[in-house]
């Protein structure tokens, strides 16, 4: 199972997993976290959010066309393999979130 800490506004939000094989996806807030949510589409609770495929929200924070090819070009990333893409671009991140590998 992977995970990635996801930071909103630096300040620790939570935790994204796969589970084994891609199979699903969750992010879990920080017990402790009273920022705003990380997507309106998700309010800050503490019951984990759980997705069959790989959150939209996190999705839309990859880049697309040229940026994407080249890339999965040079990090030799599986096209369909979203959780490394942003693992790769998860400090740099337009807007208020970043993400990295958890330890």
């Amino acid at each position: 199972m992977r995970k990635a800490d996801v930071f909103m506004h630096d300040t620790h939000a939570g935790v994204l997993e796969e589970c084994i094989h891609r199979r699903c996806f969750r992010f879990t807030y920080d017990a402790v976290y009273n920022g705003p949510p990380v997507s309106l589409t998700l309010p800050v609770r503490p019951e984990p959010y759980e997705y069959d495929t790989f959150p939209s929200f996190m999705e839309g924070l990859l880049p697309e066309g040229a940026n994407i090819e080249a890339l999965l070009r040079a990090l030799k990333i599986d096209r369909h393999d979203c959780f490394s893409q942003l693992l790769a671009v998860g400090m740099d991140l337009v807007g208020a979130i970043t993400v990295r590998g958890a330890k």
